[in-house]
């Protein structure tokens, strides 16, 4: 059942049996009610309404849904009926809330060949987890670009709607839904039928497969970048950072952040990838103070060697987080650069690099350096 169906048949079942006109987008504002929310609005924003096991029992909200039908001017009779009938009827129809900002994580997790993974430290929780995966399939993203049922056309459907109605994170959601396989998992020649039979070639047999499957890849890409696209339009930071990310659009760092936690190596190589040198400067700095051994190192090689109470201030962070960038770093390797395994044996490389070598400080700025470093290990941890 949709929600729109939903509100429709409770907003009759209401009126059957409420001495009192009802309106039916009261409806939409007691449903918010329901499941935690202040107002439809702030739901819509934050989450979306579908039908599927409930994780979230509306139960517990009976004190707010009476509370709630007051503010909107029914009497105390019309708040009891809605108190004792409406979870019902919720959990009747299987009507569901999903968090956005759940759904999100869950995809960009298991798209994770697309760098996502080193995105988010958080995990979904478990019990959510198995949650999602009623619309959103384990074995999703597939490898191939094919018509595969691994989406629920319900989510999808849901998300459509919002993003209709301008919701960021709808649109976003649908951009990684729609994300483009590996280009190495692409079938070769496709590419050639497709565009013979757009020219007025008439195929039959597997060739009008091959021209059909690439013309689902078009499709599929066009939806992508569209939905991405309209989500930074929108406002949404990681949409921005996927835009300068696989299409060179600067936008996020033209832009006030939100302060959302990025990964701040990762937005320092996007930045570097567009020749952003300054931002790449601000975000080594923020992964820094964040702990980042290796932007410390990069900071005082690239960007702060002019500066040497900068300097030693990393070289104390990093010694108070268990690394001496002082100290020579080298370490055996394969041909492959992975670390070397006697067990498997075969040539030694070496690779690594030599300790920082920089002028020492004056005694003043030395305490300086050494109590900056100690503030930001404090703040780290």
């Amino acid at each position: 059942m949709t929600i729109k169906a939903f509100v429709f048949e409770t907003h009759q079942y209401c009126q059957a049996h409420i001495a009192a006109t009802f309106k039916r987008t009261h409806i939409y504002e007691l449903l918010a009610t329901a499941f935690g929310y202040n107002s439809f609005a702030a739901l819509s924003s934050h989450s979306i309404l579908l039908p599927g096991e409930q994780e979230h029992s509306c139960i517990q909200q009976s004190q707010a849904l009476h509370k709630r039908c007051l503010e909107l001017e029914y009497s105390n009779d019309v708040a009891d009926f809605i108190v004792a009938e409406f979870p019902v009827l919720i959990e009747q129809k299987r009507i569901n809330v999903l968090l956005l900002s759940d759904l999100i994580l869950k995809l960009r997790q298991q798209l994770s060949y697309r760098g996502y993974s080193d995105w988010q430290k958080e995990d979904v929780d478990e019990s959510e987890d198995e949650n999602l995966e009623q619309w959103v399939d384990k074995d999703w993203p597939p490898f191939h670009d094919e018509p595969q049922d691994l989406i629920s056309q319900e989510l999808l459907k849901t998300l459509e709607d919002a993003a209709t109605r301008g919701n960021a994170s709808a649109h976003y959601a649908l951009a990684l839904i729609h994300s483009p396989v590996d280009v190495d998992e692409r079938s070769p020649g496709f590419d050639f039928w497709y565009n013979q039979e757009k020219s007025g070639r008439v195929l039959a047999g597997v060739e009008k497969e091959w021209a059909e499957q690439y013309a689902f890849t078009v499709a599929k890409d066009q939806k992508y970048e569209h939905h991405l696209r309209e989500a930074g339009r929108l406002g949404n930071e990681l949409a921005l950072i996927d835009l300068a990310d696989f299409f060179d659009d600067p936008t996020f760092f033209e832009q006030t952040r939100n302060g959302l936690d990025h990964d701040p190596l990762k937005v320092a190589e996007i930045a570097e990838k567009l020749d952003r040198y300054q931002d790449v400067h601000s975000w080594l700095t923020v992964a820094a103070e964040k702990g980042e051994t290796e932007a410390m190192l990069r900071l005082i090689e690239e960007f702060d060697q002019g500066n040497l109470l900068r300097c030693w201030t990393w070289i104390y962070l990093s010694q108070l987080l268990g690394t001496d960038l002082t100290q020579d770093d080298y370490y055996a390797i394969h041909e492959d650069g992975s670390h070397y395994d006697d067990d498997i044996g075969g040539p030694m490389f070496v690779d690594g690099r030599e300790g920082i070598r920089i002028e020492p400080l004056g005694q003043e700025d030395d305490v300086k350096a050494r109590t900056k470093a100690q503030e930001l290990f404090e703040a780290i941890q």
